[in-house]
């Protein structure tokens, strides 16, 4: 079962991956996210430079475990294949996987850790898409109904399996599946194709005016944390 250190008085333990599968600000826009919010989560990196190695020993210490953004699925896949068991043992047996973007792709099968009921799709591929290209952009969902403009950059979009259990938080424009969240095992999975966590630096990089999503991203991490 996974679990953390709570009953010796101490905050649920989070981890966010931080390393060659990931972008330089990804790993911190999420940390600070689960930092700031309301469930007291003692957040720390993982990764092959940080303190806590990615190894089922660390996760067993977790409550959640967070995959952010980064640069190619295929990159990205070698560098964490290695860990797929150990990930999908840890949301089994009771843990949290949070998935941003790339974190989404590594959800689905294909390649990936198979945590979602289904797979995963490139957006920008698919008909009707609002975007037809890999630059930092904006995206327009339908967040649980409600029209929202988020930071996006080629990220994916969800095909779940027929009668698949699964809650869908946001829509892309053309109807596909941009954030939801399921069952695994004992535990969940929450994942997002767009950005909600982006910070206001990553707009003005680009020169993208600033939208403010961090209530979609609180939002995302109370999906995946009930229960």
């Amino acid at each position: 079962m996974a679990h953390s250190d709570t009953t010796a008085g101490r905050r649920p333990l989070a981890l966010v991956y931080r390393g060659p599968a990931s972008l330089p600000g990804c790993p911190e826009a999420v940390a600070g996210l689960l930092a700031s919010g309301p469930w007291d989560l003692d957040v720390r990196f993982t990764g092959p430079d940080e303190a806590l190695p990615l190894s089922a020993e660390s996760l067993s210490h977790a409550v959640l475990y967070a995959q952010p953004g980064g640069g190619t699925l295929s990159r990205a896949y070698r560098k964490l294949r290695r860990q797929r068991r150990a990930i999908r043992d840890f949301v089994h047996d009771g843990g949290r996987y949070l998935g941003f973007c790339l974190g989404g792709y590594l959800a689905g099968a294909t390649p990936g850790f198979g945590l979602i009921p289904g797979d995963t799709d490139q957006y920008i591929s698919s008909p009707g898409a609002t975007i037809h290209d890999e630059g930092n952009t904006l995206v327009r969902v339908s967040w649980r109904g409600r029209p929202r403009t988020v930071f996006f950059q080629d990220g994916p979009l969800f095909v779940l399996d027929e009668h698949a259990d699964a809650r869908v938080l946001a829509t892309y424009d053309n109807g596909t599946l941009a954030a939801l969240v399921a069952p695994f095992g004992g535990g969940r999975v929450a994942v997002t194709g767009p950005h909600p966590e982006a910070t206001d630096g990553w707009y003005t990089d680009h020169g993208l005016p600033v939208h403010h999503t961090r209530d979609l991203a609180l939002d995302l991490v109370e999906a995946v944390m009930q229960g």
